[in-house]
């Protein structure tokens, strides 16, 4: 390559910065202000013993596990926008500008290793989050810190609107907003490429394993042969491969018998968060969150599937037209207010459900679930089971069956709801602040936007570097188009998206 080729181009430089009004500044300065209030009260449930880990560790090690806990998840939540984002553009255009986001490349895109990737990047989110949960998050519902009145304890700590606000700002939104523009830059770092191999490792563990048999399960029922980029499995590969789906189906099983038995038993810390909710309720509620979690998980992958059709193919029932009306309205302006509503629940539900199943059995009480040993015990503790439970049933599995049945999620009244739901939480503004810290991350770093390096797909076309084009995404996590947006290019996070039936009409009336 040139010098020429690899020259930044700065006028490319704010391509994707926010135009500022009067309205997003007060949005953006009262979120700052909820964040820096949700960190206050946090450290402060550390240090007066009212978490679970500083409890029985200490405040100290409450603190750095968590801050090392945010920090990773937000490499982990950043980095999925850079790999998903990166596959079609040619990797000569930034192997010399960025020789570690080469590296990042080169493996991830290599075979299936994205799929790889990015199942055992799911299983990560789920249990770093429960660790966070583990930190931060109140053990007990007569947790009072800093003299709040009650209407407000039951806002940030009975609720959890704190420890939301706290890992949406500082886990979630921030490297999301920054990885989507600025991939290159992002995993141009050997920490990335160590979160990638940790993801790639859980993975070949075989623990998450038993999600591929429900992707042939619903290849099977949906008439979509699953796209690969290997040969068929054969022999030993073959066998190692089942004999892990198996594995990964006994796991499944015992996990969930665990979060069962132990909800049954009065044995997790629903019970001393919420003494006042029954077993059976607990039991009812963890379900139930589950499914929420799995529709909104899907949702996103569905809605991405939809916006390449025309709008009368979008939605076939009447609930299906509302939802891409209100979905697509303006040219999609609301994609991305639900993209940001849909974090704040998934996140949310996620805190619920680590109180839900997160043991409290105290190792040497002789108290253990199923009579395991007192090690096995401690390990539980951890909330490993939680996490592949949650993971397998409430994450991949609805992702991969809205990949295989977009329409049928589209027509389901349930989301409807929480579309509205989602864009509500979006209009509040809590997480508003994630562009604040996005820009200062941005700065401190000095990220540049994609194009600066590597143009927009317009300009990579016209210079004998086109985009790659994929097959259809069918039965994969990122399936039915949610690979991220064109390197360079306007995306879900900047505002409206260019709609099919735009671009259609484009078309027709260049043509």
């Amino acid at each position: 390559m040139t010098d020429a080729e690899i020259a930044k181009d700065t006028s490319h430089a704010d391509s994707h910065d926010v135009k500022l009004t009067p309205f997003t500044i007060f949005r953006y300065t009262y979120s700052v202000i909820l964040l820096i209030f949700s960190i206050v009260l946090v450290v402060a449930l550390m240090f007066t013993g009212n978490t679970k880990l500083a409890s029985d560790v200490s405040p100290w090690a409450a603190l750095f596990v968590c801050i090392a806990a945010v920090v990773w998840l937000s490499m982990i939540e950043g980095q999925q926008a850079s790999l998903v984002g990166l596959p079609p553009v040619d990797p000569e255009l930034y192997k010399d500008t960025h020789p570690v986001t080469y590296l990042n490349a080169a493996t991830a895109f290599l075979g299936d290793n994205l799929d790889r990737y990015l199942m055992g990047r799911q299983f990560m989110v789920l249990l770093v989050v429960f660790i966070i949960n583990l930190c931060g998050a109140p053990s007990s519902g007569d947790a009072d810190v800093l003299g709040m009145p009650g209407w407000l304890k039951t806002i940030f700590l009975d609720v959890g609107l704190g420890m939301i606000i706290f890992t949406c700002q500082l886990g979630q939104l921030t490297t999301q907003v920054n990885a989507s523009h600025c991939m290159l830059d992002f995993i141009n770092n050997y920490f990335a490429l160590f979160t990638l191999y940790v993801a790639m490792t859980i993975e070949f563990s075989g623990v998450m394993h038993s999600s591929y048999l429900i992707q042939n399960i619903l290849s099977v029922l949906s008439g979509k042969p699953i796209q690969t980029n290997e040969e068929p499995k054969t022999g030993l590969t073959f066998a190692f491969f089942w004999g892990r789906v198996l594995m990964s189906l006994a796991i499944l099983g015992f996990s969930l018998a665990v979060i069962v038995a132990a909800l049954f038993q009065g044995k997790t810390m629903m019970v001393v968060k919420y003494p006042g909710v029954p077993n059976g309720a607990s039991i009812f509620l963890f379900f139930f969150l589950c499914s929420i979690v799995g529709m909104l998980e899907g949702m996103q992958i569905a809605f991405f599937a939809v916006a390449k059709l025309p709008a009368n193919e979008r939605g076939t029932s009447l609930f299906g037209r509302k939802t891409c009306d209100l979905l697509f309205k303006g040219n999609g302006q609301n994609l991305p207010g639900f993209m940001i509503g849909r974090q704040l629940t998934v996140v949310a539900s996620f805190f619920i459900v680590a109180s839900i199943t997160s043991m409290n059995i105290q190792p040497g009480s002789g108290d253990n679930i199923f009579g395991v040993s007192d090690g096995a015990q401690a390990f539980l503790n951890l909330g490993f089971h939680a996490a592949v439970v949650t993971t397998i049933i409430a994450s991949i599995t609805w992702q991969l069956a809205a990949s295989a049945f977009p329409i049928a999620f589209l027509n389901n009244p349930v989301t409807y709801i929480l579309l509205c739901f989602a864009l509500f939480l979006e209009w509040t503004g809590l997480c508003a602040g994630a562009w604040v810290l996005a820009r200062i991350m941005k700065k401190a770093l000095k990220y540049e936007y994609d194009e600066v390096y590597v143009g927009t797909p317009e300009e990579r076309a016209a210079n004998n570097h086109a985009d790659k084009d994929f097959a259809d995404d069918a039965g994969k996590l990122y399936g039915g188009g949610f690979r991220g947006h064109a390197v360079g290019s306007h995306d879900a996070l900047d505002g409206p998206i260019e709609s099919k039936d735009a671009i259609d009409e484009e078309a027709v009336e260049t043509a």
